[in-house]
């Protein structure tokens, strides 16, 4: 089911998306749940105890306060829901990406123009959700995008992805737990006990080593290197990827 909010300090608004939704659940036969938030101290309130919703339509002028600093804040708790900003002003449009809003819409909006955001924010959740981890970590909630982890390590029960953008979210469990998650997916690999890789970021394998594309060397172990090489070929190959010899 698809969760979604809406946070407006105009009443009318809140009821036109109610509206919106609605038809929309109507003429696409889509199940939605949706929650209504006159002040972002409610919704901020709601997130903090741990509710999660997969859009959230947030008023960008609300009274006494910003929606682009209530979005980050959002975001401290929930990196993966998909922010819509409303406004009636184009003022903090290159702002909002800061927070990584997934668009920016001006008010009023109308049904054909509703029903298109929804089409495209629920394709990109289904998409992320089908190609993704939910990783709990210091910072709350995360969904981790599968495409964007470049490598995986454990230090005790701690377990460090890095990411392709350089961060790296810390989580808790075992690496056996993790590597049995993933192991449907063919370019995950384990050349160690302490690692799971992407093979999408091996830059270079040598005897000892593998090289990924953040410069971070993998050790390999003793008498394996012919066998991470011949899965990381199999792999490139079924990929298409040219090879000169």
């Amino acid at each position: 089911m698809i969760k979604v909010a809406f946070c407006d300090d105009d009443m009318l608004v809140l009821g036109e998306l109610k509206d919106l939704v609605d038809r929309y659940c109507t003429r696409h036969n889509q199940e939605i749940k949706y929650a209504a938030f006159y002040s972002s101290l409610e919704l901020l309130a709601e997130i903090e105890k741990g509710a999660r919703y997969d859009i959230l339509f947030l008023d960008v002028l609300l009274p006494n306060e910003n929606g682009i600093h209530i979005a980050r804040e959002v975001r401290q708790y929930d990196g993966a829901v998909k922010i819509i900003f409303l406004t009636s002003s184009s003022e903090f449009a290159v702002q909002s990406y800061t927070v990584d809003a997934f668009f920016y819409q001006m008010k009023p909006i109308q049904e054909e123009c509703f029903f298109k955001l929804m089409d495209s924010a629920i394709s990109e959740r289904q998409k992320e959700q089908q190609h993704s981890l939910i990783l709990h970590c210091k910072s709350g909630i995360t969904r981790v995008d599968l495409e964007r982890l470049e490598y995986c390590e454990v230090l005790g029960r701690t377990l460090l992805f890095h990411m392709e953008n350089g961060k790296i979210l810390e989580g808790t469990g075992s690496m056996d737990k993790l590597y049995e998650q993933l192991s449907q997916y063919e370019n995950f690999v384990r050349p160690h006990r302490s690692f799971l890789i992407n093979m999408e970021y091996i830059r270079k394998i040598s005897y000892r080593a593998i090289t990924m594309e953040n410069l971070a060397e993998i050790p390999i172990p003793h008498g394996k290197c012919s066998e991470i090489k011949n899965l990381y070929l199999a792999y490139a190959f079924k990929r298409k990827q040219v090879f000169l010899s």
